[in-house]
């Protein structure tokens, strides 16, 4: 029974600490590509223009992961 209740807290508590981790990359990238989209949207060129376009495609379902993180700490902030 104790054993079964250690690796049970031991699980949750990992997994907490990997989703934490994995919310910090996403944000991490986010910022990076953000980044590289505002270098490309100055640069002139039918490649910087394709880069910039390519680009929205990640960084549209990371914006919405960002928020829906943002969502979750506020909330969890506001309990």
């Amino acid at each position: 029974m104790v054993s079964t209740v250690t690796t049970a807290t031991v699980a949750a508590a990992t997994t907490v600490a990997i989703a934490g981790s994995l919310a910090l990359i996403g944000i991490f990238t986010l910022l990076a590509l953000l980044v590289q989209k505002e270098l490309t949207t100055s640069a002139r060129g039918r490649f910087a223009r394709a880069l910039s376009r390519a680009l929205n495609i990640s960084i549209v379902p990371l914006l919405m992961a960002f928020v829906l993180i943002f969502a979750v700490k506020v909330a969890q902030a506001l309990k």
